[in-house]
């Protein structure tokens, strides 16, 4: 089953949030439409496989990689030789880069490889990697910033009048976390995602004023985000359990992120740090330093799936789903994977269990 033809294909497809969102490292103020960059693969036989890689204003230098360099490499190979065929890829373009357009491209094309060998087995992904622990999954609802108190507020009781008992914040002023905690009650678990704004004095400075807010984690509060002994050095004073991980891109980077106690909860990306492969080993190397994993899944498509897969058959009780509480305009993959009363369905079809709606893509592809 040789690999035939790989195309990228961007989509964007407009959302609103309960208000105006405020700028972030995704892109600007006012943000009302997601661009994301799918993947499909197509075997010689016609099978087809779906990938995702991140979006948003870095789909075009990943687009470019996958046709200019990855995709004419993949033409040809076994398309059921998966690590063997990424491990390649890799050592021939790792002087362009470990982390970045070349390492999402690589792990969109192997996202999609699964969905290919799943579906040609007649299994679920899930099975492939050992089945299934549970047939539903918590989830968290994944807030934008909206940078007011106000905003904050109606979009979290938005939340949790949507069944939601888990919240991801992505703000940074202490007033608006303040805000959505008053708005939450003490019951409902927050945690508060900043994106790598501060230094190590600043981050523990923060954290202080922080502590009564009761966050279940403070998820990446250092620049640079490699920075692992200064995240060591947070969490052993600042009372607020860590996480971060979204930002390695290699086995070893997560080796050495765990090797430096630098984090409670370990967040790889499946769609930025390699795929399903290097996931599941992720997930060995997380269990083996006793670090509760909670993967990165700020995605709409073949990576949120990606996520799920995974989670359902290597995750334990604890770990749950980010879920982006976005109102899209459209759904990529229908209704199907809606959580209900905050808990999302782990998909049974063959492969990733789901395939992109076809008319959305036609309706919303811009390249």
């Amino acid at each position: 089953m040789k690999i035939a033809a790989i195309e990228p294909i961007v989509l964007r497809v407009p959302f609103s949030v309960g208000g105006v969102s405020a700028a972030g490292v995704w892109g600007g103020a006012g943000m009302q439409a997601a661009d994301s960059l799918l993947v499909k693969v197509t075997t010689d036989d016609g099978l087809v496989g779906w990938g995702e890689t991140f979006g948003f204003i870095g789909v075009p230098i990943v687009k470019a990689a996958i046709e200019q360099m990855l995709a004419p490499a993949c033409v040809g190979k076994d398309a059921t030789r998966i690590e063997a065929l990424i491990l390649e890829l890799e050592q021939r373009f790792h002087v362009f880069g470990r982390s970045g357009a070349i390492r999402y491209g690589l792990s969109a094309i192997d996202i999609a490889l699964w969905d290919i060998c799943g579906k040609a087995a007649g299994q679920p992904v899930h099975r492939l990697l050992g089945g299934a622990r549970r047939e539903r999954l918590p989830a968290y609802a994944s807030l934008i910033r909206y940078a007011d108190r106000e905003a904050i507020a109606a979009n979290v009781n938005r939340a949790l009048e949507d069944g939601y008992r888990s919240l991801k914040l992505h703000e940074v002023d202490p007033g608006v976390i303040r805000a959505a905690r008053d708005a939450a009650g003490a019951d409902i678990e927050i945690t508060l995602d900043v994106n790598c704004p501060w230094t190590l004095r600043e981050a523990i400075d923060m954290a202080r004023e922080l502590a009564p807010l009761s966050l279940r984690w403070l998820e990446e509060p250092l620049w640079p985000p490699e920075n692992y002994a200064g995240l060591a050095a947070l969490r052993q004073r600042c009372g607020i359990p860590i996480a971060a991980g979204e930002n390695a891109s290699t086995l070893t980077d997560f080796h050495h992120l765990l090797e430096a106690g630098a984090v409670d909860f370990l967040q790889p990306s499946p769609s930025k740090m390699g795929g399903i492969s290097a996931l599941r080993k992720v997930f060995a190397l997380a269990d083996a330093h006793n670090t509760q994993m909670m993967v990165h899944t700020f995605y709409d498509g073949p990576g949120l799936l990606a996520s799920i897969h995974a989670t359902a058959a290597l995750g334990d009780g604890a770990t749950m789903i980010e879920w982006r509480y976005f109102d899209m305009e459209a759904s990529l993959l229908g209704d199907a994977m809606t959580p209900k009363d905050g808990m999302v369905a782990v998909p049974n079809g063959p492969g990733l269990g789901i395939d992109p709606d076809q008319q959305v893509i036609q309706r919303y592809r811009i390249a």
